[in-house]
Order: structure tokens, then C-alpha cells, then sequence
């Protein structure tokens, strides 16, 4: 859709952006703490370009991600994918996932997809800001520069009672006094600028 704005109108809105300080992961109201998770992909490295095949320019699955195992007393864990230099005044949510079981450490490629009631693990894939359910493949405007694609993976004390189908401020506020640590993984993408092709993580598949 984005692919349309003319290079011209982009630029334009270079500087209009969400801004990193309205993602999820750095609301006062969570008390992240200091534990953390470590959160990867097999796909690219942190901070790395994304593959196209992972956006509105390719195939448009979303990318696999792995993790370490969340600390003790963790009862399930969520995962909300957001682009905080969208020309919004939100980040953009490409992707809502909850109650992600525990002995689960990864969501393979193209796992984030529509599926109704919940999956057969019991995770559960919520609404993105285009209020459909499942991955929003990333879809920066022509021009407006570089977007950062932000997953925040969030292990919980106490499974959320939610809708089927729960959308960013229904999973914010399940979260807020329910971390027990958290994880962040960025990858960027770009159109209509020289793209840099940071190296693909390895060694990371079997994480």
C-alpha cells in the first residue's frame, strides 16, 4: 500500500514519526525491571536490514525468532511487534502474540498468522494496527528513510485472560505489574534508498 507515496511526499514526512519512546517495552506503567531475555533471529542479526521476504516487497511471512529460556516463576510469554518511525502518532503494530507457552523458545518463520480461536500450543495471535489478525508485513513509505521493526518478547507471572483477538491496548494493559523480564530484537527496512546488507546472524537456529 505505502509502496505508492511518491519518493517526494515521503521525504517530506522524514522527520514525522511515532517515536521510539511511545513503544511498548519503555512504558513507565510495565516495570520491565532488570531481567532480561534474549531474543534472536536466524533470519538477521540485531539491527540488521530485514530480508525483503519478510516485508510487503517479498512474501510478507513474518521472520522466525528464538529465544533463551524465561526465568523461573514465568507462566507464558507475549510478543508484540511494533514500528515506532511510522508516520503516526503510534507505532505501527505488525504483530500481537499471547500466551506463548513456556517450554516453547521460538515462533518458526511464517508463524504468526491468522488463526482464530488460538493455535494448538495454546498461543494466541491478536489484531495488528490494520485491525487484522496475524503479521503486517513492514511497508515504509517510498522515501521517508529508515524504519525500525521493534519485537518485544515479554515472559509473564500470570497468563492473561483476553479476547481471542486482543488488540495493542488490550495487551498493555494485561502486561502492566506482570513482567518478569523482556527481550528486544530490531530489524530495519527501507525503500527508495541505498540498502545496507548488515551480515544474517548464524548460529543461531538451534539457540
Amino acid at each position: 500500500m505505502l509502496e505508492h507515496v511518491p519518493f517526494w511526499l515521503g521525504a517530506l514526512m522524514h522527520n514525522v514519526r511515532a517515536g521510539h519512546a511511545k513503544l511498548t517495552i519503555v512504558n513507565p506503567d510495565l516495570e520491565v525491571g532488570a531481567s532480561s531475555l534474549e531474543l534472536s533471529s536466524p533470519a538477521f542479526a540485531n539491527g540488521a536490514r530485514l530480508p525483503e521476504r519478510f516485508t510487503a516487497d517479498g512474501e510478507g511471512v513474518s521472520p522466525p525468532l528464538v529465544w533463551r529460556d524465561p526465568p523461573e516463576g514465568t507462566s507464558s510469554l507475549a510478543l508484540i511487534v511494533e514500528d515506532p518511525d511510522a508516520p503516526a502518532p503510534y507505532p505501527l503494530v505488525h504483530a500481537v502474540v499471547w500466551n506463548i507457552p513456556t517450554a516453547e523458545n521460538r515462533l518458526a518463520e511464517g508463524a504468526i498468522v491468522r488463526d482464530g480461536s488460538g493455535a494448538p500450543d495454546g498461543s494466541d495471535v491478536g489484531r495488528n494496527s490494520y485491525l487484522s489478525e496475524g503479521w503486517l508485513p513492514p511497508d515504509p513509505p517510498t522515501g521517508h528513510g529508515n524504519h525500525d521493526y521493534v519485537f518485544q518478547l515479554f515472559a509473564l507471572r500470570h497468563t492473561p485472560v483476553l479476547d481471542a483477538n486482543p488488540g495493542r491496548d488490550a495487551l498493555v494493559k494485561a502486561l502492566q505489574g506482570n513482567v518478569v523480564a523482556a527481550g528486544l530484537l530490531v530489524g530495519t527496512y527501507s525503500r527508495g534508498e541505498a540498502a545496507t546488507t548488515d551480515g544474517v546472524a548464524s548460529g543461531l537456529a538451534t539457540a
